[in-house]
């Protein structure tokens, strides 16, 4: 059959693309992550020419469903991969060629399978924590992250002694917001804005990161999120807007991630420590439109309402932020443990704080408490559903600390693993 294709697509020649070679790659690159032999996202596997029969239709190419969710710009429905960026021009011509010539797949070749790497365990915890550097001044800082230009700022927050909890009568509170109890935290850094896309980019897609396999083997073995089913900033912006919708566990894996990236010690907070950070400020004193974004259709870029006077932006409204808690509505009537939080048994509920830019002004205070819930995965077509997404949590986002006093190899594989990930 002669193939008449459109003057912008047409192939050079044919008889040119090697599957090994070229298509191959690209395929491991974009496709089996979700549809490889070890994920059939919606029923589809890639990993033989025998399973992916139904995205290839080399007798009409163009009509092939491989190529046309390529085609589809990202964002938009059933554009592949579902969490973008679109494939580069230059691939998909390679993709349309390959089609072209027959989609030629040797027989009995399988694709996506994922190479041997260590096991991300108390081990891998320990090499990174051997790497950590000294503290240093006890002072804000600018880091950008190795190989990226994406930037994010600490600033420090001075320990102390608080009243941890809402008194009875205020507005809005709840019961699981009491008794109050006084609480002591040691010194630590927090992110001065929430964790924005550009940055959690980096650990969701490792080829934006600009990493090289086997450039740093602690990161390589850092386990990362699979690719996206959807586009997770659901249209709603990227470039200096809060990543959202990842789980507990994504969390811990980016901050993970970033300490073995950057050298220093990095975990969620406490919920603890993340009331102390909101009440070290003004923010409760502040008119609420003033700090916070709510009742909004959408979120918003960080840092654009009024700082607390610890300089800290957002810590009410625009994204809910998650916290290293186990939630108990009755964890105030008794003292805090002593590691310092609640920790994982079960894997419902945990501990969100700051409300969202979708809740009302009742959500926006220090001490308002947001436990998950399995239906933040609603949408989720997935069995089991997935360890690293909350397609219904677009509220959720998180920022980190660093603690003053770094945490021995065994603590650091507390922070970031903790152990119920999967329902």
């Amino acid at each position: 059959m002669r193939i008449l294709w459109p003057l912008a697509l047409a192939p050079l020649a044919f008889g040119e693309v090697d599957f090994a070679k070229q298509v191959r790659p690209l395929l491991e690159k974009h496709c089996t992550p979700c549809h490889g032999p070890d994920r059939a996202l919606g029923g589809l596997r890639l990993s033989t020419r025998v399973n992916a029969a139904r995205a290839l239709n080399s007798a009409e190419p163009l009509t092939s469903p491989l190529l046309l969710t390529m085609e589809r710009p990202s964002g938009q429905p059933l554009a592949m991969p579902p969490g973008g960026p679109q494939v580069p021009e230059a691939e998909r011509a390679v993709i349309r060629q390959w089609l072209a010539e027959g989609a030629r797949w040797p027989a009995g070749v399988e694709i996506g399978k994922a190479p041997a790497r260590p096991k991300d365990d108390s081990a891998l915890a320990s090499r990174i924590a051997s790497k950590i550097k000294e503290t240093g001044a006890f002072q804000p800082y600018r880091q950008t992250i190795p190989n990226s230009v994406a930037v994010y700022e600490m600033l420090p927050v001075p320990g102390g002694e608080f009243t941890m909890g809402t008194p009875e009568g205020q507005k809005g509170r709840t019961p699981d917001e009491g008794p109050q109890r006084k609480v002591k935290v040691e010194a630590f850094w927090m992110g001065k804005y929430e964790v924005t896309w550009d940055e959690y980019r980096l650990f969701m897609f490792q080829n934006l990161a600009n990493e090289t396999a086997g450039a740093d083997a602690n990161v390589d073995a850092i386990s990362r999120p699979t690719k996206p089913y959807v586009e997770m900033s659901f249209g709603m912006g990227i470039n200096g807007f809060p990543a959202i919708s990842m789980t507990q566990h994504a969390a811990n894996k980016y901050a993970q991630w970033l300490s073995a990236k950057t050298g220093h010690f990095y975990r969620l907070p406490t919920e603890a420590e993340w009331e102390y950070a909101c009440r070290a400020g003004e923010t409760e004193s502040l008119p609420v439109a003033e700090a916070a974004w709510f009742n909004e259709e959408k979120y918003q870029l960080v840092g654009k309402k009024r700082p607390n006077k610890l300089g800290l932006y957002d810590m009410l409204g625009n994204v809910a932020e998650w916290t290293l808690d186990q939630y108990d509505p009755k964890a105030y009537a008794r003292p805090l443990p002593p590691i310092g939080f609640e920790p994982s048994k079960t894997p419902y509920p945990h501990v969100a704080r700051g409300g969202g830019w979708s809740d009302d002004a009742s959500r926006q205070r220090c001490g308002a408490r947001t436990s998950s819930d399995p239906s933040w995965k609603m949408q989720d077509p997935q069995l089991p559903k997935s360890i690293w997404y909350l397609t219904d949590a677009q509220f959720l986002g998180f920022r980190l600390v660093r603690p003053l006093k770094v945490p021995s190899a065994e603590r650091m594989f507390q922070y970031w693993n903790n152990g119920v990930e999967r329902e």
